[in-house]
This record gives C-alpha cells, structure tokens and sequence, in this order.
C-alpha cells in the first residue's frame, strides 16, 4: 500500500476497499459539504476598522513592535475585542480561524500589565502543544522589550526546563491543560495570584476531553480575575462551561461564514486506497501545490503516508501525537520555511497553526466531524489570501 514501482504506476495489492468512508462511528458528511466553488473576489471584501493600533491608546513600544511585525490595521475580532479586554471586562470572543484572535487577548494583556499599579499574573491554557507554543512566540514577540517572561508547559518537552522557567516567576504561563495540571500537583505551578485566564479554542479542548482538567484547573483560580475566551465555535456544552466560569462577559462576534469565503473546496474521487494514493502524488506534482497540509485519520496513517512520499520523491514530514514536541517543531519549521512542500498532520494540527501561505489542504482521510473539517481548511485562505481545499472520497 502507497507504494509506488520506479516506473510510475502503483503496485495494486487489491482493489477497491479505499475510500467510502470511515472505518469508525462517526458524524456522516455529506459530500457536497465539501464543495464550494464560486469564491467571492478577494478585492471585494474589504474591512474598515472602527479603530487604529493607536486609537486603542496602547504603549507606544507596543506599537513599535506591531509596525515592525507589520500589522497595520485591525482586524475585525481585534477592532471589537480589544477595548473590551483594556476595560478589564470578560469576554467571549467568535471568529474565523486565522482572524487574529491570539493578537486581540494578547495586546491589551500586555498593556494593562505594564500601565496597571496591580501586578498582573496570565494563564494561558490551549488545545494542543503546537498551538500553546505559537501563543508563547506570540505574546514573546509583542512585548519585546518590556520585560516580560513567559513560561511554556506543554506535553512531550523537558519538565525539568519547564520548571526551571516556572521558578523565575513568570507574568504568563501558557500551557496544555494536561501538563499545567501536572506541574500544579507537583507543587511547582503557583495559579494564586492568577488574575487573568485565557482559554483559546474552547470547543477543542472540550472535544479532546479536556473538560475535568480545565475545571480543576480553573477551581484553583481566585474568584477575581478577568476570563477571556476564543474560540472559532461554539456549542450548548462549550455556552454552559462559560457561563459557570465568566461574569457579565461582553461576546465579541466576528464570525462571516461556516468555512472562509477565500477558500474554494472540492472532492477527489479515487476508486481504490492504492488508487487515492497515485492521484495524490500526481496532484502535488504539479507546480500550484507548493505548500500543501495534508490530513489523515490516525498516526500510524500519517507516518505511513509521509514515508510513502518521500519515497516517491515528494519530500514530506509528519506531525503527530507519537512525536515529542522538538520533533513536531522542528517538522513545523521545516514546512514554514518551505524546504518541504508537504505536511501530514493528524487534526492535532487542525486549530491554531498559523502557517503561512498554505496553497493547498487535503483531506486525505475525511473528517470525522464538520467542525474538523471547518478548522482543517481553515489553514489555508488566511489573512484574505486565496486557498484551495480537496477531500478524497470513494465512488459508489
């Protein structure tokens, strides 16, 4: 399976038996779900902030470090979240994947911790490794020169680094719910003098299980604190969860469509695994793919499929769970700095990577659930650009 003789043409084991769906209970899709092709001219869409950088009064070395990371104007989630969020109010903030949500908490967090007498303690608490790592790089970046530390607790790296970081008292610790639990229990992560509380991609870490960590992590939290919430969705479960936890929170909503209008989406048909396979490696051999994030169902399919590819010389890396965190950053990395053209992820890597200039997201395996299908794609059309989203899928 997914290999291919010299010659060119697959080595078909048996036919059939690919494509026709999960192997597993899980939400049927329709596949015309999966297609949307009139997309709507860019140069049509245009946004006009209410605001500036500067109207929201921030620190003019805020500023500087938004000029040189060249931000120029709002984005809408950023326009309509941030005066909130300097007012010290809670909220509850809706958008699209790729709006900016991490910069529209981050800013005025790091403003109000340099301007307020009170000193600030953050808690920052995501979904998976890769999207806490990108917060921390984030929060980093802004408030170059401010003094600020951050802390990353996240599974699969050194716990012995982690606590080193935590011991020099750090203003924000950013973490994955499981391990911040963890460094709590052992008696090295201090969360008395947490103030403000971000929970980022809610409905994710709701659907990973993350429910009871996240409670037991929030029950050690003083009553007084601002609790700031993203998400790209939200559900009567996630809608209950917050309203234990925020009060009086102003909702911040952004949201256009379903899936972003600058994405044009289609299916693949493919008769047969070995067959789904060989028009894969004929799709990216053409020069559009440059920058493709494919996704399949389980870690074993994605270091089997990554493997397959390279073997067929198209260079590719896999993410996922099996991975230590070096591993899957340095894969990252290597796919953010185009020296491969292709990623395999798990939808460990479905929410929060910003990676830029994603051409194409292919489903290889399909989605188990719509919402995974929503923030898969949702790698690619970021920031207003054009993207293309396929889904494989059997004939019959």
């Amino acid at each position: 399976m997914f290999r291919r003789s010299h010659g060119g043409r697959p080595r078909h084991h048996r036919p059939g038996g690919g494509s026709r769906g999960p192997r597993f209970a899980g939400t049927y899709i329709n596949p015309s779900k999966f297609i949307n092709k009139p997309i709507r001219p860019i140069e049509q869409i245009e946004f006009v902030p209410k605001n500036t950088f500067a109207d929201f009064g921030l620190l003019p070395i805020l500023l500087k470090n938004l000029t040189h990371r060249h931000y120029h104007l709002p984005t809408p989630v950023q326009d309509e979240a941030i005066p909130h969020i300097l007012e010290g109010k809670d909220v509850v903030g809706l958008a699209n994947t790729g709006s900016g949500k991490t910069a529209a908490f981050a800013l005025p967090i790091i403003h109000r911790m340099k301007k307020s007498p009170e000193r600030h303690v953050v808690l920052v608490i995501a979904p998976t490794r890769e999207l806490a790592t990108q917060i921390e790089e984030e929060f980093r970046s802004f408030s170059h020169g401010l003094q600020i530390f951050t802390a990353l607790c996240v599974g699969g790296a050194s716990q012995e680094r982690q606590k080193h970081a935590l011991a020099r008292h750090p203003q924000v610790v950013i973490g994955t719910p499981g391990r911040l639990k963890d460094l709590f229990q052992q008696g090295v992560l201090k969360l008395n003098a947490t103030n403000i509380l971000v929970l980022d991609e809610v409905d994710r870490m709701l659907d990973m299980g993350f429910i009871n960590d996240i409670r037991y992590l929030v029950d050690k939290l003083s009553t007084k604190r601002q609790t700031l919430c993203f998400s790209a969705t939200i559900n009567p479960n996630v809608r209950k969860l917050l309203g234990q936890m925020l009060v009086n929170p102003v909702t911040v909503s952004v949201k256009t469509s379903e899936t972003s209008d600058h994405i044009e989406q289609d299916v693949v048909y493919a008769e047969s695994k070995e067959h789904k396979f060989e028009v894969l490696c004929d799709l990216l051999r053409k020069p559009e793919f440059h920058k493709v994030l494919i996704f399949a169902r389980t870690k074993w399919d994605v270091r089997r499929l990554a493997e397959a590819l390279t073997r067929n010389h198209i260079p590719s890396e896999a993410i996922h769970g099996n991975k230590t965190q070096p591993q899957r950053q340095r894969a990252l990395q290597t796919f953010k700095d185009s020296r491969i053209k292709v990623l395999v992820a798990t939808d460990v890597a479905a929410r929060g990577l910003d990676i830029p200039n994603v051409s194409h997201v292919i489903n290889f395996d399909q989605p188990n659930t719509y919402e995974d299908y929503i923030h898969r794609i949702g790698r690619t059309g970021r920031a207003g650009k054009h993207g293309k989203a396929l889904t494989f899928i059997g004939r019959g």
